[in-house]
């Protein structure tokens, strides 16, 4: 289990996906979710899924919240967690996994849900192959 994180860290992030997802775009699929990203700065930029008519237009809530770090200054992501509608976690999509490894290529992954489960991995153990320019 990855311990880079401390416990206030862990709870700042999980709070702010949650509040995130209350504020997701999801009138089709009606799956609300939240993510929030700890910069390397410390601080925690939350974003939420933006689903739009045509499919493949729609942003994960995992993509969002790193624009927003990015957006705000930010150019490595400690950590990652993800909130979602479910009664077990849910990873992040393989979009959204390699968009935080090219920003958090050692990034903790946290993904929560409605119940007490959890995930907690690491960017590597998710996408151990990611597609890269630099050297992994």
């Amino acid at each position: 289990m990855p311990s880079e994180l401390k416990s206030s860290q862990r709870r700042r992030l999980e709070s702010g996906a949650r509040a995130a997802a209350k504020k997701a775009y999801a009138p089709y699929s009606k799956f609300r979710v939240g993510a929030a990203v700890l910069g390397g700065s410390g601080k925690v930029y939350a974003g939420c899924n933006v689903e739009n008519a045509s499919y493949g237009l729609c942003q994960c809530a995992e993509r969002a919240a790193i624009t927003a770090a990015i957006a705000a200054g930010e150019r490595t992501i400690r950590a990652v967690t993800v909130y979602t509608p479910t009664a077990d976690p849910t990873a992040p999509c393989g979009a959204c996994r390699q968009v935080i490894g090219e920003f958090g290529p050692t990034a903790v992954v946290v993904c929560v849900c409605q119940s007490r489960r959890r995930l907690e991995t690491t960017l590597p153990e998710l996408l151990p192959f990611r597609f890269s320019l630099r050297p992994i």
